[in-house]
C-alpha cells in the first residue's frame, strides 16, 4: 500500500513587479535582491484574488468529477487567512463543487502547516483506500510598503491530492518534526503585517533544519548521498542554499555535493520568479524540482519544512513511475510567462488597494484567463466570488 501525491499544481496572480525596478525605487544596490536573496520578480496579488480565489484556481485544473465524489477531506493551511472562525476549505470546498460529505478545516503554523496538513491526509486515509484527500497551500506574503520584508513578498497558491497509488511521489512514515518556541516571525492578532527579527530568523530556520535533519539521519541511518536531491521551505531562494551549505561541505562527497547544489537551482527556479508564498513555498519549489530536473522514477526526495515560531520538518518521497505524465509544465510556465509587469507605482498602488478591499475590476481582470475564480465584492462582511466569463 502506498499513499502520496497523486496530483499537484500551482496558481500565481497575473501580476508582478521586477526586483531591480523595485531595488532602484527603493534606493538599493539591485544586486542585493538579485543576487544577495536570489530574487528576480515578485508576485503582485491584486484585491480580487485572495487565499480562497488562489486556492480554487490552483485545484480546479486537477480535480476530476470522480475527484470531486471521492475527496472527503479538503484542508487548507495559510497564515492569510481572511476569517478568524469560518475556514477557508469550506469556501474552497463550495467553489470547486466537491460532494457535501467532507470534512474541511484551515491549519496554521506560519509557513509549515501545509506539511501537517500532508500528513494528517496520508494518516487519514490509510484505512480508505477509496477516499481522496485536497490539501491547498494559499497565502500572500505582505511585510509592507518599504519595509525590511518587502522584497520577501509574494503570492500564491500550491493544491495537492493526495491518494492511493499516487502518481507523482509516494510518501515514506520517516518524519521527524523539531519544535522551539523563537519570536522570529509573528503577527499578533490585529496587525496587518508581520513582525520580523530578521537575523533570529535565518538563523532559528538554518538550526532548525539542522535539527530536524541531523536526527532523521541518526534515526532512519541515512545520508546525503541517499537523495537524488533536497527540497526546502523558500522565504527566499538563498535562504535553502544556506541551510544546505550549513551540512553540505562536512559531511558530503564532492559527487553529493554537485549533485544537492545542482538539483536546489532546479527547485527554485519557479521560487525565484514568484517570491514568497508563505505555505506554500516548499510545494512550488518542488514542482520546479520536478519540472526543470532531471530526474527518475524511484529517486529518493528530501523536504525540509519549516514555520516560523518555529517548527521544522524533515520527509522524504520517492518519485512515482511515470511521475512526468502528471505534470503540466507547459501551462506552468506559460503562467509564469504571460503575467503583466507592474511598474513600482502601479505595484505599490495595488498593494494599498489590497489592504483597503478597494475594488477596480477592469483593471484586476484584463489579464485574468476566463473561468478562473476571484472575489468579486465584500459587502457586509461576506465575501462573493465569482469566474471571470
Amino acid at each position: 500500500m502506498t499513499i502520496g501525491i497523486d496530483q499537484l499544481n500551482f496558481y500565481i496572480p497575473n501580476f508582478y513587479v521586477d526586483m531591480a525596478e523595485l531595488a532602484k525605487a527603493r534606493d538599493v544596490d539591485p544586486n542585493k535582491f538579485l543576487i544577495g536573496i536570489g530574487q528576480t520578480e515578485m508576485a503582485v496579488s491584486p484585491v480580487s484574488q485572495d487565499i480562497v480565489s488562489m486556492g480554487a484556481n490552483a485545484a480546479q485544473p486537477i480535480i476530476t468529477e470522480q475527484d470531486k465524489k471521492n475527496i472527503t477531506m479538503v484542508i487548507v493551511a495559510t497564515e492569510s487567512a481572511i476569517d478568524s472562525a469560518k475556514a477557508s476549505a469550506v469556501q474552497i470546498h463550495h467553489l470547486l463543487g466537491i460532494q457535501p460529505f467532507a470534512r474541511c478545516l484551515e491549519m496554521k503554523e506560519a509557513c509549515y502547516a501545509a506539511t501537517p496538513a500532508i500528513q494528517m491526509a496520508k494518516d487519514y486515509l490509510v484505512p480508505r483506500p477509496n477516499e481522496k484527500v485536497l490539501v491547498i497551500a494559499s497565502d500572500t506574503a505582505r511585510y509592507g510598503l518599504n519595509s525590511g520584508g518587502e522584497p520577501t513578498q509574494g503570492a500564491g497558491a500550491v493544491a495537492m491530492v493526495i491518494s492511493h497509488n499516487p502518481r507523482i511521489a509516494e510518501l515514506h512514515d520517516d518524519s521527524v518534526a523539531f519544535t522551539e518556541d523563537v519570536y522570529d516571525f509573528w503577527r499578533p492578532s490585529g496587525e496587518i503585517y508581520p513582525l520580523v527579527d530578521g537575523k533570529l530568523s535565518k538563523d532559528a530556520y538554518i538550526h532548525s533544519f539542522q535539527e530536524s535533519w541531523n536526527e532523521y539521519a541518526k534515526r532512519y541511518h541515512k545520508s546525503l548521498s541517499d537523495f537524488a536531491a533536497l527540497c526546502f521551505h523558500v522565504p527566499f531562494t538563498k535562504m535553502g542554499q544556506k541551510a544546505l551549505d550549513s551540512i553540505l561541505t562536512d559531511t558530503a562527497s564532492e559527487d553529493t555535493q554537485a549533485r544537492l547544489n545542482d538539483s536546489y537551482k532546479s527547485a527554485t527556479d519557479y521560487n525565484r520568479y514568484v517570491g514568497n508564498i508563505y505555505t506554500g513555498s516548499l510545494y512550488l519549489s518542488l514542482i520546479s524540482l520536478l519540472e526543470n530536473h532531471d530526474l527518475n522514477a524511484g529517486d529518493h526526495i528530501g523536504l525540509f519544512s519549516y514555520g516560523s515560531g518555529s517548527v521544522g520538518e524533515f520527509y522524504t518521497a520517492t518519485l512515482s513511475d511515470g511521475f512526468k505524465d502528471a505534470l503540466d509544465v507547459e501551462a506552468h510556465q506559460a503562467m509564469l510567462k504571460n503575467r503583466k509587469a507592474l511598474s513600482v507605482e502601479e505595484y505599490e498602488t495595488f498593494f494599498k488597494r489590497f489592504d483597503n478591499l478597494e475594488f477596480d475590476h477592469d483593471r484586476e481582470l484584463e489579464v485574468e484567463p476566463k473561468g478562473n475564480f476571484y472575489l468579486k465584492e465584500v459587502s457586509d462582511n461576506i465575501r462573493y466570488y465569482d469566474t471571470v466569463k
